[in-house]
């Protein structure tokens, strides 16, 4: 059976619309954030380990700047596309405002698969890309971080490019460094670690004890691999967990630890000792109290969300959820911690690596995750009571919190109009 590929842009506009509507918001708020502000598409001339010259295609969206710099990530995948880039910038301005930081949204990609170049070429061509994109960024203008396919030497490779172009160190323009230059602690479990708290609150105000709670992990990567550890040191107990290469299950409960050492060895979780198989499809519908989708958008759709029998779903990933999947859930009474709020703990701890940077003063990893806590904790209870009032799913209360904020700062700005004398 073909399903088809589901316009990511288009989703964006859907949500950012029915954010906009609930809140009565005068048409040409919708209109500006309905698109990104700026666009760049650069060609950048790599030279190859064999003498040749290799073109790639690069990409640069700034969304929305009413609230303060663009942030947002660059990824490296060879089916990255404009109209994906321009997508994940607008749910990056909604991200960040969501919980409330002081930034709009930006995304970055080059269509390439980094599997297939050597280390020296990774790096001219990362050089490159920056060069390409060096007037469009800043610390104080718009900063870059890793994503998929990049990682802190990527970002080392950026910032020694635009420190050069600039002549001044400029660590501050990219977040997700290597620590010895200006990276912060805490930042790699930060993602897993905001929705560890998200979970935590849900739990907390649906009245469920997190002590043997039972969590079902979809995508057991970095992410998922984290929150699922966070998760057992609150007492749940996981009893699935997934790859792209298969699933494995037992009800007395998975050693989340053991399970990553497991697939550190072997490069997947299939097999592990104790556990029995299961598919993606039975990981997804099984009975369980917390649902974690960790890995690819678009797993939870209109013909299997009804088969979901968890109580709460938290996104670790981004759109794992389609808009007719959360019509579903919500009629069916499962709560959706949504993946603007859920996993935009790697983005708050990006923004306390930019503050860093700036003061030039660097907190303990204490000191991270006792900030990151109370932005998560806050930024729930946020979201949670704009679904009570409302009366709408908490995807769309976590977009009419963001579109609220941006919008009042378009608005005190003056680009809504309304200014002009008679």
């Amino acid at each position: 059976m073909s399903i088809e590929k589901i316009n990511p842009f288009e989703t964006a506009q859907k949500q950012i619309k029915a954010g906009a509507d609930k809140l009565g918001l005068p048409a040409a708020a919708y209109d500006i954030l309905k698109q990104p502000m700026r666009v760049m598409t650069v060609a950048i001339p790599v030279e190859m380990d064999d003498g040749s010259v290799k073109v790639f295609t690069g990409y640069r969206s700034q969304h929305n700047h009413a609230i303060g710099p663009l942030k947002g990530g660059i990824r490296y995948h060879p089916d990255v596309t404009l109209e994906e880039v321009m997508a994940l910038s607008m749910w990056m301005t909604f991200k960040c405002a969501v919980v409330g930081l002081p930034y709009g949204g930006g995304k970055g990609g080059i269509a390439v698969n980094p599997k297939e170049l050597s280390k020296g070429e990774l790096e001219r061509l990362s050089r490159g890309y920056i060069q390409a994109i060096a007037p469009m960024i800043g610390s104080e203008k718009d900063i870059p971080a890793p994503d998929v396919y990049t990682n802190a030497q990527i970002m080392a490779w950026f910032v020694d490019e635009f420190s050069k172009i600039r002549q001044y160190n400029d660590f501050g323009v990219m977040t997700g460094k290597p620590l010895i230059i200006g990276g912060s602690i805490g930042r790699n479990e930060a993602t897993a670690r905001g929705c560890m708290f998200t979970v935590r609150e849900a739990a907390n105000t649906l009245g469920l004890a997190l002590e043997g709670a039972t969590v079902a992990i979809q995508g057991f990567g970095n992410a998922g691999g984290i929150v699922a550890s966070l998760l057992a040191e609150q007492g749940c107990k996981i009893v699935a967990a997934n790859d792209s290469s298969g699933g494995v299950y037992n009800p007395d409960g998975l050693n989340p630890s053991a399970l990553l050492e497991f697939k550190q060895k072997t490069g997947t979780v299939k097999g592990f000792p104790g556990s029995q198989d299961i598919s993606t499809k039975e990981l997804l519908a099984m009975e369980c109290d917390i649902l974690v989708p960790a890995a690819l958008e678009n797993q939870l759709t209109a013909e299997n969300a009804g088969d979901v029998r968890a109580k709460i779903i938290a996104e670790a990933a981004n759109g794992p959820t389609t808009l007719e999947a959360d019509a579903i859930l919500k009629q069916n009474g499962v709560l959706v911690i949504p993946d603007i709020l859920a996993n935009a703990g790697g983005v708050t701890v990006s923004y306390f690596e930019w503050v860093q940077n700036n003061m030039g003063y660097y907190w303990s990893e204490e000191e991270v995750n006792d900030r990151l806590e109370k932005v998560m904790v806050k930024s729930f209870g946020e979201v949670y009571k704009m679904h009570k009032n409302k009366e709408v799913d908490m995807r769309t209360a976590a977009y009419m919190v963001a579109v609220k904020r941006v919008a009042e700062a378009m608005e005190i700005r003056g680009w809504l109009g309304g200014n002009r004398k008679a």
